[in-house]
């Protein structure tokens, strides 16, 4: 096993690397943002990953949630993301949950982190109130065109800092899907391997009319 892990032992040790093994995540949506928090999170030696999304692959899908191609049309998210990451890594544990996230919940299922990775702001606020009545931290991620959000959230409320309403994204841009969701998966990664993180720091992320990526910063008010 540790030889598939070879280069990440090189960064923290043998100790760290067996510590993952026995970490539970969710990640909330299985599309875009899911896609590629599978592939940057299957292969990392976590213990378990719990992909949940209700939904099927439709055509315009494909061109940014990577777990996906031709000919997956109509089959569910969640399951397909699944089998792509033991496919991969035969050290993690990924288990479907093709339901929504309130279902999810009823199942009571024990984790260290929940991942947002869908595309509405509602369910984003049920993760949020979940996770405040189990004491659970959650990384919030959102992208739209060319830019996006990150936030590790524990002591702040996404409920408070956000307008909780309905709206149809805009376009959005292939990589920088992949871009967030990257951002997300070490900021993830880092916390379960037991290094520092910044908690409750917004990250805003665009490009600005000459092209520059801007990366900017908020700390969120603690409830």
């Amino acid at each position: 096993m540790m030889q598939y892990f070879h280069r990440q032992v090189q960064l923290w040790g043998e100790e760290t690397q067996r510590s993952l093994s026995d970490k539970k995540i969710a990640i909330v949506g299985a599309g875009g943002l899911g896609s590629s928090l599978a592939f940057a999170l299957g292969a990392s030696g976590i213990g378990e990953i719990h992909m949940i999304d209700f939904d099927e692959v439709s055509l315009h899908n494909i061109h940014r949630q990577i777990a996906f191609k031709m000919g997956d049309e109509g089959k569910n998210k969640a399951l397909l993301n699944t089998e792509l990451i033991e496919q991969r890594c035969p050290y993690v544990k990924a288990i479907a949950h093709p339901c929504n996230f309130e279902e999810w919940c009823a199942k009571n299922i024990e984790v260290d982190l929940i991942i947002d990775a869908t595309d509405n702001l509602p369910t984003r606020g049920e993760i949020n109130i979940y996770a405040k009545e189990k004491k659970l931290p959650w990384l919030y991620g959102s992208v739209e065109a060319f830019n996006g959000q990150v936030c590790f959230f524990e002591g702040s409320s996404f409920n408070d800092v956000f307008k909780i309403t309905q709206k149809t994204p805009a376009g959005i841009a292939a990589p920088i899907v992949m871009h967030i969701a990257s951002l997300q998966a070490n900021i993830a990664l880092r916390f379960l391997a037991g290094l520092s993180i910044k908690k409750d720091l917004l990250y805003y992320l665009f490009f600005n009319e000459e092209g520059e990526l801007i990366t900017q910063k908020f700390s969120l008010p603690k409830m």
